[in-house]
């Protein structure tokens, strides 16, 4: 299991993303080869600043608050680095299914920034640090009339000058420590 708050700036949005926690089993399979198992994502929608309209202000801020919430885009691999992640985005004027990458996901492939630090032996707790800054960024889709104009606003999509910088902490038990059923 492992957790991240992400910095992200992704078109004209930079925010550094509700907590992320993430689970997944990787390991030797018995033929030697490297073997993964997907758990589970869980997040909570991250504000953006500005909401809406980039200058919420006044009676309307509540209307035009603007948040974007992670998940799991179906794709990851952490011996390589490769993650795939949508971003659901959230406001009560946009519709339900406003997704950045709903037709494709965001693709990242997170680079280490440094070595991992053991903070911990027991119980296991490593920190480490990853970045991509090559990644492209979908337009929104599904939003309903302010598909467009949402899109300029946040700069989307964008093809470059992208960042996601991810420092995480995690932790692990191996299959001969878990509890039997």
């Amino acid at each position: 299991m492992h957790t991240a708050a992400p910095q992200l700036t992704m078109g004209k949005v930079s925010v550094t993303l509700a907590p992320i926690t993430m689970t997944h089993a990787e390991g030797p399979m018995p033929d030697g080869t490297k073997g993964q198992v997907w758990g589970a994502m869980h997040s909570a929608p991250t504000a953006i600043p500005g909401g809406l309209s980039g200058t919420a202000a006044g009676e309307h801020v509540r209307q035009l608050r603007l948040a974007i919430k992670p998940e799991y885009g179906g794709r990851s691999d952490f011996y390589t680095g490769t993650l795939s992640l949508r971003f659901r985005v959230l406001s009560p004027l946009l519709s339900r299914g406003c997704t950045i990458g709903a037709g494709a996901p965001v693709d990242f492939q997170l680079k280490r920034s440094g070595p991992s630090e053991w903070l911990s032996q027991d119980p296991p707790l490593i920190k480490f640090s990853a970045y991509d800054d090559t990644f492209a960024a979908p337009a929104a889709e599904n939003c309903g009339p302010l598909t467009a104009p949402l899109n300029r606003r946040l700069g989307l999509p964008a093809s470059s000058g992208n960042l996601m910088s991810y420092d995480a902490t995690y932790t692990f038990r191996t299959y001969d420590q878990l509890p039997t059923a």
